[in-house]
């Protein structure tokens, strides 16, 4: 029995397709649907840029405070973008429960969140944008698939590639 289930996003041109299927099975099975992003850790060129010109507690306050405010921006633009998505069908939003945006390792955020939450159904897409499609499966989604407690229910972004392609 699905009661509950997980959608990840990333956010990308083909966010908009996987959703649809996340929507649509949570209509069928009249679950839960919790959403969420995981926005990768700040690298060590950006870091040392900070480092350069903010002094410590500016840095500190930047590092707590900051980061929380961006995070909840983004939660805020994820929300309007899918009320900006879905147009007419407004009733779908209400099937959401929850938007995240946490920090951290993508496949490590999505699956502590799924545990977290104890969804029965994990919902990603097989690439993410700007990846190579010649590859079969995305860095994310093969974590994902392999270390998920819970089913996953993978959308394949084949559409790109030519018909003659296997």
């Amino acid at each position: 029995m699905i009661r509950s289930i997980l959608y990840a996003t990333d956010l990308g041109l083909y966010a908009s397709y996987v959703l649809q299927h996340a929507l649509a099975l949570s209509r069928s099975f009249k679950a839960d649907l919790y959403v969420v992003h995981a926005v990768e850790p700040m690298g060590l060129f950006a870091e040392s840029v900070l480092q350069t010109y903010l002094d410590e507690d500016t840095l500190a306050e930047l590092r707590s405070n900051g980061l929380n405010t961006v995070m909840a921006s983004i939660e805020q633009r994820v929300l309007e973008g899918f009320r900006d998505e879905l147009g007419d069908g407004q009733q779908d939003l209400q099937l959401i429960s929850a938007v995240r945006v946490l920090q951290g390792d993508p496949p490590a955020v999505i699956l502590e969140e799924a545990q977290k939450l104890g969804v029965d159904l994990l919902v990603v897409g097989s690439h993410s944008h700007g990846t190579d499609l010649t590859v079969p499966l995305g860095r994310t989604a093969a974590r994902i698939v392999q270390l998920s407690e819970a089913p996953v229910y993978l959308v394949p972004m084949l559409q790109h590639r030519g018909h003659g392609e296997l």
